[in-house]
């Protein structure tokens, strides 16, 4: 990219969806799901001034909190419209995040994502390094018959939003993203009762006085399907060799954000995401 400058303005989002605070989950959850999004701003009620931005990774990970406010990452990190994506790119693999919102003296006018990045720049970049310079080797796998609570828990250990499914003989046989989890999922109320016991010291004819803690917990609860009922079978896939461009002109075309990377073998060896590969922006 040496020699060439692409400000934010020239390829961010200017028709975003966001949402407004005081609001709450349920709006959340239905606006991602209409929208087909995974994060929204969060701007003050009556104006567009950001003040937050949400996730459904927040949502998923918060079943008891009903209020936005509560949620929501405050003070997020931005960026000006005249700003270079170098420094975007920067700034996301720095912070480890996927969005920025473009902000002029405090009020929301766009929103950059990592994909932005790979559909409207990177795949017009002849980048000819390999992923294998750019993928995550230490991924999170399952067996395919794995039921789906396990296979989520997997995906949090690795805090990652993708779990990827192998057959009987190791190899890969589907992908399963964060959204799969969530349209296969409720949050349900469950109730644990908890006893304590208090007697009086001393005297034996003394009752024991007993209160009861009814304790209500939210979280999330998954249908009884296994992995290979939900995942996406025949993925689109890299080799270790494949160049950064053409990972970019896969992403664009197909409109996804990650690719699993097997070896000359057919081996499974890593995952390349939008976030891993905007590095080649940055460097």
């Amino acid at each position: 990219m040496a020699g060439v400058i692409m400000l934010v303005k020239e390829i961010m989002s200017e028709d975003i969806h966001y949402i407004q605070v005081p609001g709450n989950r349920t709006n959340a959850m239905e606006l991602m799901r209409d929208k087909n999004v995974s994060g929204l701003p969060v701007v003050k009620n009556g104006t567009k001034e950001l003040v937050g931005i949400l996730t459904r990774t927040d949502l998923v990970e918060n079943p008891d909190e009903e209020q936005i406010a509560m949620i929501m990452t405050r003070n997020p990190i931005t960026v000006a419209p005249d700003d270079d994506i170098k420094e975007v790119a920067t700034k996301m693999i720095e912070n480890n995040i996927r969005r920025i919102p473009i902000t002029e003296n405090g009020v929301l006018i766009g929103l950059l994502t990592a994909s932005d990045l790979v559909n409207k720049a990177l795949w017009k970049m002849d980048v000819k390094d390999p992923v294998e310079n750019y993928m995550l080797r230490k991924i999170p796998t399952t067996w395919e018959k794995t039921p789906l609570n396990i296979a989520f828990d997997i995906m949090k250990y690795f805090n990652l939003k993708v779990v990827l499914a192998l057959n009987k003989d190791g190899k890969l046989s589907g992908i399963l993203t964060e959204t799969d989890f969530i349209e296969e999922s409720e949050v349900v109320a469950e109730q644990t009762v908890h006893n304590t016991s208090v007697g009086t010291e001393g005297d034996k004819w003394s009752w024991d006085s007993k209160s009861v803690l009814y304790v209500t917990k939210n979280h999330l609860k998954f249908s009884d399907k296994e992995v290979k009922d939900v995942a996406t079978t025949e993925p689109i896939i890299a080799t270790t060799k494949t160049s950064v461009k053409e990972c970019a002109n896969k992403m664009k075309q197909k409109n996804i954000e990650q690719i699993p990377v097997i070896d000359v073998e057919g081996n499974l060896v890593g995952l390349v995401r939008a976030t891993d590969l905007i590095k080649a922006i940055s460097d």
